[in-house]
């Protein structure tokens, strides 16, 4: 089923163990000035993830920002999380930093198509206010120094234990973004554990057997259809290994296969595109048994005919139309079906009938 946008992928809900977390982690508060911020930024030593791919704020709401510190009044904190190679990732800010280093710039957000840069000029503020029009260069010189020497309270997170980093800015992430739009798990993941795994997965997701397969005519904006991707490729080969909750069972993977490297990826990327055209040719509106896709009934087809390239259409059409069927795996693909048990015996029901 597809939202009228035809952009959103609708699963049946699963119910997956709340992760247990616990990290040792050092939290320190700073008051870095705006002027050393916005230096910061600009040399690479604090960076704005990539998930969130342009600024939203408008030059009204920058404005007002820039006008609080000049006025003196609080401005909330931001949250960095410093990452294994001593960068400041930002958590959470990153429209309050950007706009601090856009107005010192002289020029709000980034360069269009043509390489042109809006400038920076001050608005939306009262009447009467005597810093309406401005640019950081047209402000008096003590209102620039006061701007320069302003401070922004900032809360640095560093990760001691375990060791490696990484599993805990996800629940972080997860926890402290108040963005305008809350952040999805795997839009999450991308951000946290980010390297050539985020471009394949993308390139494999956007495969047209796949996409239509799932019932989109686009990728889905929270990237479910991405998550569906990477949970078949965790469990390509290495389902007898799963241990629940299924999140951190992603998490683990994902950080650990950042390099999309290993043998098991390789093949999984040809196998891929041969097991979705299959499906895609064999199976008339597969993986909805009441309606919706089931992420249980697709994840064991999927991984079952992933690693068996003996099975052709004749074959998976049979092999379907009994599996659903069978009273033994309906039992396992509703209520806690990221339990490790349920996983693993799913696939099992779905080699042997298939």
């Amino acid at each position: 089923m597809v939202t009228e946008d035809e952009d959103q992928l609708e699963t049946v809900e699963e119910q997956d163990e709340e992760p247990y977390v616990e990290f040792d982690i050092s939290v320190a508060p700073s008051d870095p000035s705006l002027e050393l911020l916005s230096t910061q930024i600009s040399r690479g030593d604090i960076i704005v993830p990539f998930y969130q791919r342009k600024f939203v704020w408008k030059m009204e709401q920058s404005s007002r920002l820039i006008e609080s510190f000049l006025m003196g009044l609080p401005v909330p904190q931001v949250f960095l999380y410093e990452n294994d190679h001593g960068e400041m990732e930002v958590i959470d800010g990153q429209q309050r930093l950007m706009s601090v280093k856009y107005f010192m710039e002289g020029y709000f957000g980034e360069a269009d198509d043509k390489g042109k840069r809006q400038v920076f000029r001050l608005k939306g503020l009262s009447e009467r206010s005597e810093f309406n029009g401005k640019t950081f260069e047209d402000l008096p010189a003590k209102y620039q120094r006061k701007l320069r020497n302003s401070t922004l309270r900032a809360i640095n997170i560093r990760q001691l234990a375990p060791s490696g980093g990484g599993e805990s800015v996800f629940h972080i992430f997860e926890r402290l973004n108040t963005g305008g739009t809350q952040l999805k798990p795997q839009e999450i993941r991308n951000a946290v554990y980010r390297g050539e795994i985020v471009g394949k997965l993308w390139k494999l997701n956007e495969n047209s057997d796949w996409q239509g397969i799932l019932g989109l005519r686009k990728p889905d904006k929270n990237q479910k259809d991405v998550e569906l991707v990477l949970r078949l490729l965790s469990l390509y080969r290495n389902w007898e290994s799963y241990e629940k909750p299924m999140l951190t069972h992603l998490n683990k993977f994902m950080k650990n296969n950042r390099d999309f490297s290993s043998k098991d990826a390789e093949d999984f990327s040809e196998e891929f595109t041969r097991v979705t055209k299959l499906v895609k040719n064999a199976l008339e509106k597969p993986f909805r048994p009441r309606g919706v896709i089931n992420s249980a009934v697709l994840e064991a087809v999927m991984i079952t005919l992933l690693e068996d390239p003996s099975i052709d259409e004749s074959r998976l059409k049979k092999g379907y139309k009994a599996l659903l069927k069978n009273t033994d795996f309906l039992e396992r693909i509703t209520g806690g079906t990221t339990d490790t048990l349920m996983v693993q015996r799913r696939i099992e029901i779905c080699k042997q009938t298939i």
